[in-house]
């Protein structure tokens, strides 16, 4: 039976190589593949994953270059990540996003 870690990695995995398929509801899978239209060198680097239990926690960054743009950014951010039956059942995502915010309004 795979950890929780192991479920977290895999989708950081599927999250790095830009699949958009991260789960079996259509909506989550259209957003993310927006997401990765906008910014396709998005990515999340890892520098800590803690767990207990179900739960995951992980620190590191996440950066990206504005498609239309060519604007780079990259962010501190934080994870939470609750798994069940070896999927993640809730995906928490704690990064100020104001660079993200003013490149994509066109501010400074």
């Amino acid at each position: 039976m795979p950890s929780p870690q192991t479920a977290v990695g895999n989708l950081l995995a599927r999250i790095n190589a830009h699949d958009a398929r991260l789960s079996d509801l259509a909506k989550l899978e259209s957003g993310w593949a927006g997401y990765f239209a906008l910014f396709p060198d998005y990515r999340i680097d890892v520098e800590t994953m803690l767990s207990r239990d179900a739960l995951v926690l992980l620190t590191g960054s996440a950066s990206a270059t504005h498609r239309a743009t060519g604007r780079s950014w990259r962010i501190p951010a934080a994870w939470r990540a609750l798994v069940s039956e070896h999927l993640i059942a809730e995906w928490q995502v704690y990064a100020d996003n104001k660079p993200v915010h003013e490149i994509l309004s066109g501010g400074p």
